[in-house]
């Protein structure tokens, strides 16, 4: 389905080489100041385009607002959101007439549907992800205003080269202290999106050979939610750290996805790894470590949420790779096309994006339980 969320609904269309690309969000509260320049930076970030280490089409990628606001304001109905196509190249991918691309998918849209985009990759294509991005600058802003949220993303591994914070387990005093001040700007320091300078550095010259080899790699995103109220989530079969699972596989070349200590934790013993309370000062609780991730029992507890998100390599290589037709014979597809060395700089936005309309589903979920318990007598 091409629909997310419950409350905060998203629907996303286009394919990669059609006239354009978009979504409609339902469920945005009325009265947020918006224009296309609140939405318009998550955009510019996820772009192709931005670099010499992503694909070189020229996408402009500016939002149109054609619904939902009214000056400057939202009214409460559906917002629609488009980006227009502008560097389309159907001929680049003739080629899939008659070849189903390696680990594409190709293949299985023809299995599914009886029919598949004639270029590039259809709705498989991350082309499709402009519309999620678009969606979730629009929660980012709501959530920000209302609750002070701060969602920031960052490479933190590609192929095997990770950055040192990380190396030294999600659990430790290293990398907590950077889940709780790293910066946006502080991620876009450089092209890779890697805030530990000297593997941004391994890192560029690893995408960069890759390039030069006609070839990909794969690389993981980590992203922290600060902020975020306690009591988000619905247990049990949509549980926060869920909602955020179904996010993020959701989003192309996706293949792992772990939260708080993740797969590290299942090496520690319950008496390292329980987060146990204390008071916070402020008359509350809150836990002394996070390896749970910001998430109990489901149900976010108001510590940092974090996470990541692991990207295979893109599929789309310029090598010549031994394959079959569809018909079965064997051949050679000399693949053409644009494509990503390395697809984790840019789906840093991504993953801040589809994290706030999950988190912006949760709250206003939550704000509907607690406004209809708020009517009954104590």
């Amino acid at each position: 389905m091409s629909t997310f969320g419950k409350e905060y609904r998203v629907t996303t269309y286009g394919e990669s080489h059609c006239k354009s690309v978009g979504c409609i969000i339902d469920g945005v509260p009325p009265g947020l100041a918006l224009t296309e320049d609140d939405i318009q930076v998550q955009l510019t970030r996820r772009r192709p385009g931005q670099s010499a280490l992503t694909t070189p089409r020229n996408e402009k990628d500016r939002v149109t607002i054609h619904s939902g606001c009214e000056f400057g304001y939202t009214l409460g109905t559906p917002i629609c959101l488009t980006v227009a196509n502008q560097d389309q190249r159907p001929r680049d991918y003739t080629e899939t007439d008659f070849y189903p691309r390696p680990s594409h998918a190709d293949y299985t849209y023809l299995q599914k549907y009886g029919v598949k985009a004639s270029s590039g990759g259809g709705r498989s294509s991350a082309r499709e992800t402009v519309g999620r991005v678009a969606a979730g600058a629009v929660a980012e802003k709501y959530l920000s205003e209302a609750y002070g949220v701060e969602i920031v993303a960052f490479v933190s591994s590609v192929g095997s080269i990770e950055m040192d914070a990380v190396s030294k387990g999600m659990g430790s005093e290293t990398f907590q202290r950077l889940l709780g001040s790293i910066t946006r700007e502080q991620v876009d320091a450089n092209a890779v999106r890697c805030p530990d300078e000297a593997a941004a550095t391994q890192m560029q010259e690893e995408i960069l050979e890759c390039s030069r080899d006609k070839n990909s790699t794969g690389g993981t995103v980590t992203c922290v939610i600060r902020n975020a109220p306690a009591g988000l989530g619905e247990p049990c079969f949509d549980k926060l750290e869920a909602m955020l699972a179904h996010a993020m596989m959701s989003i192309p070349a996706t293949k792992g996805f772990e939260v708080g200590s993740g797969f590290a934790g299942t090496r520690m013993l319950g008496n390292e790894h329980n987060d146990a309370f204390e008071a916070d000062g402020n008359g509350s609780l809150r836990t002394r470590t996070n390896h749970s991730g910001g998430i109990q029992g489901g149900i976010s507890n108001g510590q940092n949420i974090y996470f990541r998100v692991a990207f295979k390599p893109p599929a789309t290589i310029s090598q010549d790779q031994q394959t079959a037709t569809y018909d079965g014979a064997d051949g050679v597809l000399a693949a053409r096309g644009r494509h990503d060395p390395c697809v984790v700089p840019r789906a840093v936005p991504i993953v801040e994006t589809m994290a706030a309309i999950v988190v912006m589903d949760a709250v206003l979920q939550q704000n509907a339980r607690s406004a209809t318990r708020s009517l009954l007598a104590p």
